[in-house]
């Protein structure tokens, strides 16, 4: 094979910064580039592979992302010319700054490892990083931070810009991935016909283990190695976000974490002296999604596109599940690590571990960029034992964009050549779920829900429900306090009731 065309990942870098002053913290932009140099000082050449770099990405930031977490110090215009002014990476005239998703670190790899074997890319970035801990703290200690850089140009777009919610779901508070993982869980629990006790316990069992690999991991955030009652057990420091949702169940955003990766062609591995024991291959790869919305999936527990993105990967790769050494899947709430399992085939307490990294609640949930840090371990796994190999998983939005990658330091032996996921994602848009009425009126029932939560307890309910014709809605239910206390605590999935709609808002009250 044409040397130039073979792709490779070559250097990864991680920073996690504990800073108590903000004023004396990096910003954003800093942060990601000293991961940026970090993965070309592990790659060994440093400032000479920047230099080389003719490729930027940086993936899109949480300030950028969602209104949850607006930064009220500014913004950078062009991120990627500003990570490359700051890195001297002169040579780049590729700049992406990509749309929102958990997906993109890998997205990105597959894309530029394309871009490689077809002669468009010879060395490539693909960075990200957060600084939400930092703009809390500001915030609460009333200080202004200057995080606002113009330097003009402009960057490339890629990925989905489509929102992941509807106008309908909106309507009904329906708008994050806080809201909509809850009802995804409800609907696993009523799968798996379990109670609201053993479920919870079901899932503190499951994120104990996350949390014990990140109490050995220096650069997670939550150390503390939380126990599966730490995790599930209710309390003032510990109390529901989205039901069934503890906080210590969620992804922990407010986190100051970078990460970096860099990939070459071999001959351009070769030409800067980059050691063959820093390569890194990737064995396989496939992205899909499921339908757009939640209220249009065919149900709540269950990603046809994991499935066919882990068939589609293994595939690539000539691998099973058992051949995997390592895995880290994504784990921004229970349901994603629970629905991954069932999709690919893997037990919940597999021998292997289910993360590398601890996980996005305790290693840390730095926006759209985890999956670049649980690459960068993965890179760190192989290349101690070489031949082994690791697999990561990379979920947007809702259980709906999906992506994988196999790594491995053995060599390919044959042209990186992914099949084109148009051709696999037909059969997942075939797979269609229930008609959605968009101003229900009847007798219902609810097909899953969650209680939100505020400081001061409960404080609405969302639901998805089923008229008695068997089409989908989404509602919300009367400004109850003692019936959200009670959805709580009984079952609601299934409950009978009546549905009915004022000017598109809609009302489920359960017998």
């Amino acid at each position: 094979m044409d040397e130039s065309r073979i792709p490779i990942l070559v250097g990864a870098g991680q920073v996690t910064q504990r800073e108590a002053d903000p004023m004396q913290a990096l910003s954003p932009i800093d942060l990601t580039a000293s991961a940026a140099r970090q993965a070309a000082a592990d790659a060994g050449p440093g400032p000479a592979l920047l230099k080389a770099l003719d490729t930027v990405v940086v993936i899109r930031a949480f300030s950028d992302t969602s209104w949850r977490f607006t930064c009220p110090f500014g913004r950078y215009a062009n991120p990627p010319q500003s990570l490359a002014n700051r890195l001297g990476a002169t040579a780049s005239q590729r700049l992406v700054y990509t749309y929102a998703g958990g997906n993109m670190p890998q997205w990105c790899v597959n894309r530029l490892f394309e871009m490689v074997t077809r002669g468009e890319v010879s060395a490539a970035l693909i960075a990200g990083g957060e600084a939400l801990a930092t703009q809390k703290a500001a915030q609460r200690a009333n200080l202004t931070l200057d995080w606002s850089e113009d330097p003009g140009g402009r960057f490339d777009s890629w990925g989905v810009e489509k929102r992941g919610w509807s106008d309908a779901e909106e309507r009904h508070r329906m708008a994050g991935a806080i809201f909509a993982y809850p009802m995804i869980e409800n609907a696993i629990r009523g799968a798996r016909g379990r109670s609201i006790s053993d479920h919870g316990k079901a899932m503190g069992a499951l994120f104990a283990q996350f949390a014990a690999v990140a109490a050995d991991n220096p650069m997670a955030d939550r150390r503390q190695g939380f126990t599966a009652d730490d995790i599930a057990t209710l309390s003032p420091a510990n109390p529901y976000i989205g039901f069934p949702y503890t906080k210590l169940m969620n992804a922990n955003a407010f986190i100051d974490q970078s990460a970096a990766l860099i990939l070459t062609s071999v001959a351009k591995a070769r030409e800067l002296g980059i050691s063959e024991d820093r390569w890194v291959y990737l064995h396989g790869c496939a992205d899909a999604y499921d339908h757009w919305y939640l209220s249009d999936r065919k149900n709540f527990y269950s990603s046809p596109a994991m499935s066919v993105v882990a068939r589609e990967t293994l595939a690539m790769a000539e691998a099973t599940i058992a051949d995997m050494d390592y895995l880290d899947l994504y784990s921004c709430f229970p349901s994603a690590v629970e629905i991954a399992c069932a999709e690919m085939g893997i037990d919940e307490t597999d021998p292997r571990g289910l993360t590398v990294t601890g996980g996005l609640p305790y290693f840390g949930g730095p926006g759209n960029n985890y999956v670049t840090h649980s690459i960068a371990e993965i890179m760190a796994k192989v290349r101690a034992k070489p031949g082994t190999k690791g697999l990561v998983t990379a979920n947007g939005n809702y259980i709906t964009k999906q992506s994988a990658g196999i790594y491995s330091t053995a060599p390919i032996e044959r042209p990186f050549a992914p099949p084109d996921p148009a051709l696999y994602q037909a059969e997942i848009n075939a797979d269609k779920g229930p008609g959605f009425c968009a101003e229900p009126t009847g007798k219902a029932s609810i097909e899953t829900y969650t209680v939100m939560h505020d400081r001061e307890g409960p404080a609405f309910a969302i639901l998805y429900g089923l008229l008695e014709d068997g089409r989908r809605f989404v509602a919300n239910t009367p400004d109850d306090h003692a019936l959200l206390e009670d959805m709580t605590r009984h079952d609601y999935l299934a409950a009978s009731g009546t549905v009915s709609s004022v000017d598109g808002q809609n009302s489920f009250a359960p017998d």
